[in-house]
């Protein structure tokens, strides 16, 4: 992505229209802005989400700005342009304004690109000017006609001495700290996680931190990136929490991968467990597991259940030493009935195996 310039001005008061009046807020007024013109490098709705959501990304790691688009943290007007296939020359530029969030930027994109199309196809020419996208009505309306950029008394101050800033620019590279993709290939490397896990965590700094702070000092990486994406991020949705609210906290997490790695509880049972330590955080894993009558079952205890059931069974031991090991899952679940559902549906099902000497 080529930058056209990157240059502050003043903030301006925030504007929200209502049905029958408008409210203008001067909190941020005279605020600085920091303004970015790319060059017309983007040409589909989703490079144009992909590259605020990597900006975005990048803001929130150098812990410049939440920039958040919905609490106008971060704003966005997109300029549209066609042109005929074969052709250089860009046409008539559209700005589109009123954008609030990058979901919206990609709709408006995708109307903006449709209605011009469908305008020049009738022989309609484009005039350069500035749209207001209502995501509401899924449309766009004219509020003026654009001009040039010298209109606007857009050149160079005479008056202002130029500034070198190159040397600033590498006085402050070392000080920038790990940036998205920089973590994305350090999570893929460090702890074996796939590029779409690492992506979905380094994509959320907080729950980057979250992971990052449970999986240290263990070889359970890409076990607890799982929980993380797949378990914590669900219940943190369903109820509007951010990583940093979530009451079990990463190393209650890392212990809770623990019991699931020794056998304690299955993965199933460690939702549970969750279940019970976030209504009561105090609780470590190992305690939880205990409360719900989830310990790791003593060998001779389970054999004797898993002896029981081999003998209760004849018929059914006989299919499955025949060629049927579908019923294995069935008699794992007799064995797990006897041991009133406390002990790990894997480990039952390994013992039952060896008993059948199917190992």
């Amino acid at each position: 992505m080529k930058l056209t310039r990157i240059h502050l001005e003043e903030d301006a008061a925030k504007i929200t229209h209502h049905a029958n009046y408008s409210l203008i807020d001067y909190n941020r007024a005279g605020s600085a802005l920091m303004e970015i013109v790319s060059e017309p490098d983007i040409d589909t709705p989703e490079e144009a989400y992909a590259y605020l959501k990597s900006l975005q990304q990048i803001l929130n790691y150098g812990d410049i700005s939440d920039a958040d688009m919905e609490k106008g943290q971060m704003r966005c007007d997109v300029n549209i342009s066609l042109r005929p296939h074969g052709q250089e020359e860009l046409g008539a530029k559209v700005e589109m304004k009123n954008i609030n969030s990058m979901s919206a930027v990609r709709r408006a994109l995708h109307y903006e690109i449709r209605r011009q199309a469908e305008e020049l196809d009738m022989g309609i020419p484009q005039i350069q000017s500035t749209r207001r996208w209502d995501d509401e009505r899924g449309e766009s309306v004219v509020m003026r006609t654009k001009e040039d950029a010298h209109d606007y008394r857009y050149f160079p101050c005479p008056d202002l001495v130029p500034v070198r800033t190159a040397p600033l620019v590498e006085k402050v590279r070392g000080q920038i700290p790990e940036l998205p993709q920089e973590r994305q290939k350090r999570f893929m490397e460090e702890y074996g996680l796939s590029e779409y896990d690492a992506n979905v965590l380094v994509g959320d700094l907080e729950l980057a931190h979250f992971f990052e702070e449970a999986a240290r000092g263990t070889a359970s990486g890409k076990k607890i990136a799982n929980w993380v994406i797949n378990n914590i991020s669900a219940v943190l949705n369903e109820k509007g929490m951010r990583p940093s609210e979530c009451p079990v906290k990463p190393g209650a997490i890392r212990e809770l991968i623990a019991i699931i790695d020794d056998g304690t509880v299955s993965n199933n049972q460690a939702k549970d467990v969750f279940a019970k330590m976030w209504d009561e955080p105090a609780l470590a894993a190992a305690q939880a597991a205990k409360l719900l009558g989830f310990e790791k079952a003593d060998s001779s205890f389970l054999d004797g259940i898993v002896r029981e059931v081999i003998s209760a069974n004849p018929d059914k031991v006989a299919e499955i030493q025949g060629g049927n090991e579908k019923l294995l899952n069935w008699l794992t679940g007799q064995v797990m009935k006897a041991a009133k559902g406390k002990a790990n549906p894997k480990i039952v099902t390994e013992a039952l195996k060896k008993a059948l000497s199917m190992e």
